[in-house]
């Protein structure tokens, strides 16, 4: 393929026996037709932060099995055009495969979102106090404890891996009401206040506006 590629997802298949653990040994023939169709396309991946697993089928002790099998897969083209193409792996949450964050752009990119992450810190604490900082610590309780999990599958490690999934759980719903306040406030900022009918008259009630409007058009 001559134009720039990038597909992601649920392939629902591992690339090696390195890419599974527990439950029944993966053979080559279970991949070799994925594999064949990735680099028959000239598609390959970039590597990852964070996890090397995606999925994982939610038991604990001796019937855990944990696997990659979303993945991000770009072409040459593609890497031609964002050499910093990075691929993370983030905390499974109400799902069983985690959630993929690919990022690509330069330097100058890169600088104006943390220009933007830090506006937005500044922002939050003055409005929502300390709840970005929060949430990211959470987010690293959850990444030590599934470690923790992966290790020693007990059932132990398994209840405090959850418990740190529903606390964070917790603060993504603070954080989405935020943001859903913080939209009501500039769709009011944006709504009219006033307008002018035909003859100049200011028009300045909601009810009055809307029949003017409805008439108009």
């Amino acid at each position: 393929m001559e134009l720039p590629w990038v597909v992601g997802g649920d392939f629902n298949v591992v690339l090696s026996e390195e890419e599974k653990i527990g439950g029944l040994l993966v053979y080559p023939l279970e991949y070799e037709d994925f594999a064949f169709c990735v680099n028959s396309c000239g598609m390959f991946d970039t590597g990852y932060k964070g996890s090397p697993f995606t999925w994982w089928n939610g038991r604990p002790t001796a019937d855990y099995i944990f696997k990659r099998l979303d993945r991000i897969l770009v072409n040459t083209p593609f890497q031609t055009l964002s050499s910093s193409t990075e691929e993370e792996h983030l905390i499974r949450t109400g799902s069983d495969h985690a959630p993929l964050l690919m990022s690509c752009g330069d330097q100058t990119m890169q600088f104006k979102l943390k220009r933007v992450k830090i506006a937005l810190s500044k922002w939050s604490k003055l409005t929502y106090g300390d709840i970005f900082k929060q949430l990211a610590l959470r987010e690293d309780v959850v990444r030590v404890k599934e470690m923790l999990f992966k290790e020693n599958p007990t059932i132990e490690n398994r209840i405090m891996f959850q418990k740190a999934q529903a606390e964070m759980k917790r603060y993504l719903s603070i954080e989405e009401r935020y943001w859903k306040q913080k939209a009501g406030m500039n769709w009011q900022k944006l709504q009219l206040k006033r307008i002018q009918n035909h003859d100049g008259t200011w028009i300045d009630t909601q009810e009055t506006i809307a029949d003017v409007v409805a008439v108009f058009f």
